[in-house]
């Protein structure tokens, strides 16, 4: 079994996986772990938890440029198997029916009570002495994801949680207000992002206006009353245009060329 994660979409994946079952296979050799003289079967599987979707072709040969007639039987084959978590299908129902989809479901749950289901249903199947080194692997795992969505203030106490999937009634009470935190803190960026970009919308629309009305002036004055299509037009006009038209109008021999797709004529 070959596992390989990816974050974003790769164009060469399928050469990539060609080669780590080449290597794979040299080593497999090389130590002896044949069957009956022979190479085991091997299964590639790339695990995907990008957001855009996944557009790479999962055949190695569809990487090569189609060769000429007769040759196409010696071109190299391969494909491989892509889980996509964005895109799967999950179980509907509260209970994981294997570990895989506890991790999927971990990994894009989005509220607090879709950790804690998830938590729950894995602390009743994984009780037994012969679970107890994967338990502690899904523990470390959701300590990291828990670190990355909880605030800086949580993480000691995170770090002090013996056994994740026991501490249900801890996380019920804790875990909603460090996600809510979390969500204050984004609402205050947001907050302090939408001021200063309005800040900076309002002194865009300041300079606009004055650019505005400075061109109308200097039309005025060289070319006497402005008609009110002209009006309109700088009413519409962004700065750049507005800058353009000034520019323009201080040697420009009639309105029209002011206002001339191609400039001055």
């Amino acid at each position: 079994l070959i596992l390989e994660f990816q974050s974003e979409p790769d164009p060469w994946m399928a050469v990539r996986m060609l080669v780590y079952i080449g290597l794979l296979a040299q080593n497999l050799i090389r130590e002896g772990e044949l069957y009956q003289g022979r190479l085991p079967p091997i299964l590639p599987i790339v695990l995907y938890n990008g957001q855009a979707a996944w557009k790479p072709s999962c055949e190695v040969a569809d990487c090569f440029v189609p060769p000429p007639k007769g040759l196409d039987v010696f071109q190299p084959r391969l494909l491989y198997h892509l889980v996509d978590e964005a895109r799967l299908k999950l179980h509907p129902l509260d209970s994981v029916r294997n570990f895989s989809e506890a991790l999927f479901r971990l990994e894009r749950g989005r509220t607090v009570d879709d950790l804690r289901r998830v938590l729950q249903a894995l602390d009743k199947v994984m009780r037994t002495p012969e679970l107890q080194s994967l338990r502690r692997a899904f523990g470390v795992w959701v300590r990291i994801l828990l670190r990355r969505k909880a605030p800086r203030s949580s993480i000691n106490e995170i770090e002090r949680i013996n056994d994740i999937m026991e501490a249900d009634s801890m996380l019920a009470e804790r875990i909603e207000g460090w996600f809510d935190e979390a969500e204050q803190r984004g609402l205050q960026k947001g907050l302090e992002k939408g001021r200063e970009e309005g800040r900076q919308e309002g002194r865009q629309e300041g300079l606009q206006t004055g650019e505005a009305m400075a061109l109308r002036r200097l039309l005025d004055k060289r070319f006497g009353p402005l008609p009110a299509n002209v009006d309109s037009r700088i009413d519409e006009a962004s700065l750049a245009q507005i800058e353009t038209w000034f520019d323009r109008a201080i040697d420009a021999p009639s309105l029209d060329n002011v206002f001339a797709e191609g400039g001055n004529r």
